[in-house]
């Protein structure tokens, strides 16, 4: 048997069999009171659990649940029961099914003492004969139901009732304050967890070790089964799979054109998908058995779509407006952690292959370099060394003879460093070289002079003006024991003699800098024991963490007191003073220093 009820709220007049028979005073105040408990409790699950006690304060029974009402799905699940016997899934109820399910359709409470006699009633819990159901109301919508058992046959009156009816508005209200809490503290939570990801993805830069951690990371936002990410291949109009997930297991996953499934509409739309029965929705491709909804969110950057973050259940409407929200933050926070890791490994694949041509540059660079002084020269001992700013370098050097009896050595240095410059400076060399050994058929013309005039006519004719090359250019004709030198702009060499120890001072254009420069030779008398020392200008102006440079008075000083010592112990000392005064301080130009000892 069930009844009907008004819908005032006052306490009717008749106690319960079982309940305490208290004055209405004392009920209002019992009332009173049990609002204001079940208000002030904000956290979800901890009201859920007091809402039996409070209630046992009023009447008694022997199982209760709280049933909740899922909008969306048209159902009501049990969030909390007591009594109920255990079960692996919750309770649900069809909306309009059951006596709990015909309460909150009707929004009205039904009281059934005789439950054998009712056909609405479902049973959950065995042994029940009398129950009452309280539909909880929020701004006059129904947002769940308070449902009371017991054993005994007519065990609750309709005083029971109003009064779980006034207890219930307040419960209503605790509950929807404290979804509206949960709500908050969970959006709160997840955009902390958002920031958060936000940080991490962007420390990660290789792709793949990023695709695995935005799976990793998604998981503590939004639940799902399925995860997948696409990048759209835009030369092909498809979306390639990157990473798909699937119980924490990877998986394959086809290409999806443009356009294709729930995927490939995201991408061209530029739109979020979300779909809450997938056999409903003709866009649905199925790759993964038992996908039951799906959301497919766009990885927009600025406006150009460059693939889709995509998760797929096995639960119909598992993914909901807000998870809609969440994941377009993060999938807008992916979007640029894998364009910031792309350009990185572009960045990367450019820096290895340049280190590798640098690499072969510098081999080239060194092979290009004289090994040492013709053998068959007699009387002459020459000695080099060469030290690039960077991986390969301006500077250039070359022992050359055009003569049986003749030594020439050429020192240059191009304006500038790097790559550029080595390839400048290899030009110049060859041209040097091609210069000098022209030598027996041009005599005239292969004057030292005569050869920087050459070079330089050629130098200016390539129009290569940011670029231009100093170039010491010695020729020492052992026969005739003379040394003619002329010099386009390169730091004064040292010449070391009987007489001591000074820069032969001799200025020049650089070369390719003015067409129909012309260059002044000097020569000397060579006797045993001369020394003759050509450096760059690296090796002069090398700067220490002060800014002071190693000037040529240092220079001057060091191969001094090196005058008797051979060639190569010479060009070792010169280097180490060098780098002894530079200390820390990284090099700031290309440094070459040759040193020509007559042993004869």
């Amino acid at each position: 048997m069930s009844q009907a009820f008004p819908t005032d709220e006052t306490p009717a007049d008749t106690d319960s069999k079982d309940g305490p028979n208290r004055s209405e005073q004392e009920l209002l105040t019992t009332l009173f009171d049990l609002g204001r408990q079940v208000t002030a409790v904000l956290d979800f699950d901890d009201l859920l659990q007091n809402i039996p006690r409070l209630i046992g304060r009023l009447i008694s029974f022997e199982a209760f649940a709280v049933y909740l009402l899922d909008e969306r799905r048209g159902e009501l699940r049990a969030a909390y029961s007591v009594g109920y016997p255990a079960t692996d899934q919750p309770i649900r109820l069809k909306f309009g099914t059951g006596l709990v399910g015909v309460a909150v359709a009707t929004e009205q409470p039904v009281l059934v003492n005789d439950l054998q006699g009712d056909a609405r009633y479902i049973e959950f819990v065995p042994g029940m004969n009398s129950e009452i159901v309280v539909p909880l109301l929020h701004k006059s919508r129904p947002i769940g139901a308070l449902n009371i058992l017991s054993r005994n046959r007519n065990q609750f009156t309709i005083r029971d009732v109003a009064i779980v009816r006034q207890f219930g508005a307040h419960v209503a209200v605790a509950l929807v304050n404290a979804r509206l809490f949960d709500r908050s503290r969970r959006d709160a939570e997840a955009f902390e967890t958002l920031a958060e990801i936000g940080r991490d993805v962007a420390s990660v830069l290789d792709l793949d070790e990023l695709f695995s951690r935005i799976a990793q990371l998604t998981k503590r936002v939004i639940d799902y089964r399925t995860f997948g990410i696409l990048l759209l291949n835009e030369e092909r109009g498809e979306l390639e799979m990157k990473l798909a997930v699937q119980y924490g297991e990877k998986v394959e996953v086809p290409r999806v054109q443009l356009g294709e499934g729930l995927v490939g509409y995201a991408a061209l739309h530029r739109e979020a998908v979300l779909v809450s029965d997938v056999s409903q929705d003709p866009r649905y491709i199925k790759l993964v058995p038992d996908v039951r909804s799906e959301l497919a969110i766009p990885m927009l950057l600025k406006d150009r779509c460059i693939g889709v973050v995509d998760l797929e259940s096995p639960e119909l409407d598992a993914f909901s407006k807000r998870d809609v929200e969440i994941l377009t933050l993060l999938a807008s926070q992916a979007a640029v952690a894998i364009e910031n890791a792309r350009l990185y490994e572009e960045v990367r694949a450019n820096e290895e292959r340049l280190e590798k041509e640098l690499r072969f540059a510098q081999r080239v660079q060194t092979a290009l370099l004289p090994a040492g002084p013709p053998k068959r020269l007699k009387g002459v001992e020459v000695a080099a060394a060469f030290a690039p700013a960077r991986e390969v370098g301006g500077d250039f050097h070359d022992y050359l003879s055009p003569e049986s009896h003749t030594l020439v050595v050429a020192v240059g240095d191009v304006s500038g460093k790097g790559v550029p410059a080595a390839l400048y400076g290899a030009f110049a060399a060859e041209l040097v070289r091609g210069r000098t050994f022209r030598r027996r058929y041009l005599p005239d013309r292969s004057s030292p002079a005569g050869v920087l005039s050459s070079v330089n006519t050629i130098l200016q004719q390539r129009q290569l003006e940011e670029y231009y090359c100093t170039l010491c250019y010695a020729v020492f004709d052992l026969k005739r024991r003379i040394l003619t030198l002329a010099n386009s702009g390169l730091p004064y060499p040292i010449r070391c003699s009987a007489e001591g120890c000074a820069q032969i001072e001799l200025p020049g254009v650089p070369l390719g800098s003015f067409q129909g420069s012309t260059y002044d030779e000097i020569t000397f008398a060579l006797h045993q024991g001369d020394l003759f020392v050509i450096c760059t200008d690296g090796v002069f102006e090398a700067m220490n963490a002060q800014g002071q440079e190693f000037t040529a008075a240092r220079l001057l000083e060091v191969v001094a007191g090196l005058r008797d010592q051979p060639a190569p112990k010479v060009v070792d000392a010169v280097f180490a003073a060098v780098h002894a005064w530079r200390g820390e301080t990284p090099p700031n130009d290309d440094m070459t220093a040759v040193a020509v000892r007559i042993t004869a």
